[in-house]
């Protein structure tokens, strides 16, 4: 299945994709979240869908964040070589974890916001989890298990927030609109691959990053796994996986960053594609 959330910002519905058309299931469930995920919803939802007679929706609305709020995202730094190498960073020997606040998330073709006094916000599109099923000390061999889907993801990223003013990665990571998720999750058989995904993003129209995920450093397995050691994964909680080469930091010769009035895209294969128009922080 391939899951969505539609309307206005604080008050999206529930909806499925099928064929190329949006249909509410407003009526089947209450919301992506933790209560859905961890209980079973995503096979009821499969079985309710058969017998219902689903409103369509217009392809026009909004689409917003293709989850609720969840509980946390975790979110794994240099998990690509080319990207470590870039930012002029050794390869990492475990993943490096850090989190992202989850007041960032919005809609997948919300504005983004340049948070106040910013000079260095950057873009990152990044492969991401969905918790499926509570998860603690899970090994690799049942990982799996334990995911709903993926879903596509822009880490945007302020460097001199995260690299610069002390501390941890956090505080470059958080801004509000820094986490625009969709359009929708794809449960796990609607990807035949997970780890020969294209993953690609463009500013204005020129492509900066065109990477594939056969290139992880920590494959997905191991990192719900190696995540689930220090911590218990919750349904609907969210792992952002890592970037490839040609984020603003790594640019050459010199670094750039995203301006009012730039425009950014970016997808993934059979996750589908997001747009977000870069606006000033107070500009209506």
């Amino acid at each position: 299945m391939k899951l969505i959330r539609f309307g206005e910002a604080g008050a999206e519905k529930p909806g499925v994709i099928i064929g190329d058309n949006y249909y509410d299931v407003s009526a089947l469930v209450s919301d992506y979240n933790e209560a859905f995920f961890g209980g079973d919803g995503l096979e009821k939802l499969k079985s309710a869908i058969a017998s219902a007679d689903l409103p369509q929706v217009d392809k026009g609305v909004r689409l917003g964040p293709a989850l609720a709020r969840p509980s946390k995202i975790i979110c794994v730094g240099l998990n690509y070589k080319d990207h470590a190498a870039e930012t002029n960073a050794p390869i990492p020997t475990e993943p490096i974890l850090f989190f992202k606040a989850t007041t960032a998330i919005v809609g997948p073709n919300d504005d983004l916001i340049i948070p106040k006094n910013s000079k260095k916000t950057d873009w990152e599109v990044e492969l991401a989890i969905v918790i499926g099923k509570k998860a603690s000390y899970v090994t690799e061999e049942n990982a799996l298990d334990h995911i709903a889907g993926y879903v596509l993801h822009n880490d945007y990223s302020e460097r001199e927030f995260q690299l610069e003013r002390n501390g941890q990665w956090v505080k470059g990571k958080s801004a509000d609109t820094f986490a625009p998720i969709g359009p929708f999750i794809a449960t796990q058989d609607e990807i035949a691959d997970v780890h020969n995904l294209r993953l690609w993003l463009t500013v204005n129209g020129k492509t900066l990053q065109d990477g594939n995920t056969s290139n992880l450093i920590f494959n997905v397995p191991f990192m719900v796994s190696y995540i689930s050691q220090f911590m218990t994964l919750l349904p609907g909680d969210v792992i952002t996986t890592g970037t490839p080469a040609g984020v603003g930091l790594g640019q050459k010769p010199e670094p750039w960053y995203l301006k009012p009035g730039d425009v950014v895209e970016l997808g993934i294969d059979g996750l589908g594609t997001s747009k977000q128009t870069v606006k000033a922080y107070g500009e209506n």
